[in-house]
């Protein structure tokens, strides 16, 4: 792969996810039913955010991103300022930044929020969300999928090493995601992006998920916590399973409410990140579909489209984009620099591979 490739995907990667982001804000929190009622079908174009959802209540404008792909740009600025060894110190940094200065910190889910209260007022960490007096901490807490939503970055940075993807990715998670399911989901869509953007058949992106993930459930073993609940890679194999069934059926609404049905599309990390793989092996990775299909899935569609769509740009790179669609967004979220952003860590990762 040539380096104008390599930073090509990487920019489709960042593009799509906030792509993602901002098609699935319209419709969070709405159900497949409503979704498909008032679009005819999937949401496939940017509309403004209804008054019913965060981004409508938070004044978002169309083509705007959310707290996802804001969160996803600070973590990747970061990773370029760190010239990509970003350590835990490192990390709460960008996080407490990105809270007090991204207009988009106002969304942050329930982990992420306790974490950053308790930074900013000098507590320790380890005792928010615990059960009175004792060291266990709610299952609530720490098992959503912030460390998911916003990693993609750091696969990039590890073309072909889901492994080693999976290693930095573990820093991303501390200290708000300090549970094994949190983990295992956040190392598997950075190793489903290192793959992606080392130019892997889909089959082998989804492969390379699943290893990230069982390599993040190992790195937990060791530095987080055991979290009851349902297990994040069990769950992906039925996601996918699901998706395998579906294929080919042309039925894109019956396969959503059978994920949702069987696996869910919640903030829960061992929900809404199997449904995000999910959706991307049944949409074949094309761009469109699979940031339709997520953003027309129900709940946690923002999150959901951004994990996906991060994955399925990476596979392809900028040409695949819908050329109107990527036009708006970048017009609408020049803030974040997505050119300069991407050719930094396109450097990063080639002076990794030598």
């Amino acid at each position: 792969m040539t380096p104008e490739q390599l930073e090509d995907r990487i920019f489709a990667s960042l593009a799509l996810a906030g792509m993602g982001d901002a098609l699935g804000a319209p419709t969070e929190q709405w159900t497949i039913a409503e979704i498909f009622a008032a679009h005819g079908g999937l949401l496939a174009r940017f509309i403004a955010p209804p008054p019913d959802t965060f981004a409508g209540a938070n004044n978002g404008l169309q083509a705007e991103v959310t707290d996802d792909a804001s969160q996803m740009y600070y973590l990747a600025q970061a990773l370029v300022d760190s010239k990509g060894t970003l350590d835990e110190a490192g990390w709460v940094a960008c996080l407490l930044d990105w809270a007090a200065h991204s207009p988009k910190a106002g969304f942050m889910g329930p982990s992420t929020a306790g974490i950053v209260q308790a930074l900013r007022e000098g507590r320790d960490t380890a005792t928010v969300g615990v059960i009175g007096s004792s060291h266990r901490k709610m299952t609530t807490i720490g098992t959503t999928n912030g460390a998911a939503m916003r990693v993609a970055p750091v696969g990039l940075l590890y073309p072909g090493d889901p492994v080693k993807a999976a290693e930095q990715a573990l820093v991303t998670c501390l200290p708000s995601h300090d549970t094994d399911v949190a983990i295992s989901a956040a190392c598997a869509i950075a190793g489903a992006a290192a793959a992606a953007v080392d130019g892997a058949a889909l089959a082998d992106v989804i492969d390379a998920g699943l290893q990230g993930g069982a390599h993040g459930e190992t790195l937990a073993r060791r530095h987080a916590r055991l979290a009851a609940g349902p297990n994040f890679l069990a769950r992906s194999r039925m996601a996918l399973e699901i998706a395998r069934q579906a294929q080919g059926s042309g039925d894109d609404r019956g396969f959503l409410e059978r994920l949702e049905r069987e696996v869910g599309n919640s903030v829960l990390a061992a929900e809404s990140v199997p449904s995000a793989l999910a959706i991307l092996a049944y949409a074949g990775a094309d761009p469109l579909r699979t940031i339709a299909l997520a953003a027309s899935c129900g709940n946690d569609t923002d999150s959901i489209a951004t994990m996906a769509g991060a994955i399925a740009g990476a596979m392809h790179g900028r040409a695949a984009l819908p050329e109107g669609m990527l036009s708006e967004f970048c017009a609408v979220n020049a803030e974040y620099g997505l050119d300069a952003l991407a050719r930094s860590l396109a450097g990063l990762a080639r002076r990794r591979a030598v």
